[in-house]
């Protein structure tokens, strides 16, 4: 028998090859197959994902983190670096007021807010470099704000302070707060306001240790200049200037707040001045509805709502940092 050639034996054992390599593809394929098959069937025996916290619960939600979580917040501000700055602090934990009071002496901020739930509810304290005050409306717009910007559920906020509950909801880009409403006295020019001010006032009023001076217009409130050294030696906590906006103009009326006793000299934008304010102006000028503004270096409007006994809030806020304190 002839020896068989070369070329018959590569092809003969290339056939061997190509029957073992379709074994052998066949093979893998049929691995993958039941990989697939059993990767998705686990998937689907797994639970499904938790809800996702939101509001104050998602911010307070970082592993292995006890820093406080901190947010500067401008409020009344047509847009950010105007109206007036707060810090708020979203607490974990209850923390010691002398704690807060140096957190608010560190920040520098006219207000600083100190959000802590308990329970249901959403406890909110507010101080300035020097003390604790019993209300504060920027700080509180701006906590609101903070917490709509994280997710806060339901369509109001309702915060329990030492003034009583507020409450707060979104209102388009507006965040809309609910304080109460305060009264003025008038009483005789008090000695000494005439040499501050430079002029004679058409009214005064207090309302406990606030005095509202109203001045000839609304170029009078803008362009004074106050001494604060005898605005602190006033016996009270703070002037409020105030006079009915110009001719025409955008706002009903303009104001100024001073408070250098409590380490305020001149806020930016008050919003518990507009509690007196709003009613005040209201009766004057026959109007439930008052577009405000606060004629301080930064500047700051609002839309003022008589509801009662209660005063609406509405403005708008920008969030300009978000940190952690440490310490």
């Amino acid at each position: 028998m002839d020896a068989p050639q070369w070329s018959q034996v590569v092809r003969e054992d290339s056939a061997v090859d190509g029957h073992r390599n379709r074994y052998g593809v066949g093979a893998v394929v049929l691995a993958l197959f039941f990989f697939i098959v059993a990767w998705v069937v686990a998937q689907r025996a797994k639970p499904p994902p938790p809800e996702r916290a939101t509001g104050l619960d998602r911010a307070l939600a970082v592993e292995e983190s006890s820093a406080v979580k901190l947010f500067t917040v401008d409020a009344f501000a047509a847009a950010p670096f105007t109206g007036n700055p707060a810090g708020v602090c979203l607490l974990d934990e209850p923390r010691p007021d002398a704690w807060m009071l140096s957190v608010a002496a560190e920040l520098g901020y006219s207000e600083t807010a100190f959000l802590l739930r308990d329970g249901g509810s959403l406890g909110l304290r507010w101080f300035t470099p020097t003390v604790e005050v019993d209300i504060c409306g920027h700080a509180t717009l701006a906590a609101a704000h903070v917490l709509f910007e994280l997710g806060e559920k339901g369509p109001e906020l309702v915060f329990a302070t030492r003034s009583g509950e507020l409450g707060a909801r979104r209102d388009g880009d507006h965040v809309v707060i609910d304080l109460p409403a305060r009264q003025l006295t008038q009483i005789p020019e008090p000695a000494g306001l005439r040499e501050i001010l430079g002029l004679t006032p058409s009214f005064v009023g207090q309302c406990e240790a606030t005095w509202l001076a109203v001045l000839p217009d609304a170029g009078a409130v803008r362009s004074l200049l106050v001494d604060l050294a005898a605005v602190a030696e006033l016996p009270i906590t703070s002037l409020i200037l105030t006079a009915e906006g110009e001719p025409g103009g955008d706002y009903d009326i303009v104001s100024r707040y001073f408070r250098p006793i409590d380490g305020i000299p001149e806020d930016p934008v008050t919003g518990s001045a507009h509690c007196l304010l709003g009613p005040y102006w209201g009766a004057r000028l026959g109007k439930s509805d008052l577009v405000a503004f606060q004629a301080s270096r930064r500047g700051g409007s609002l839309v003022v709502r008589m509801r009662g006994s209660r005063v609406e809030l509405a403005g708008r806020a920008f969030t300009i940092l978000r940190g952690e304190l440490l310490a």
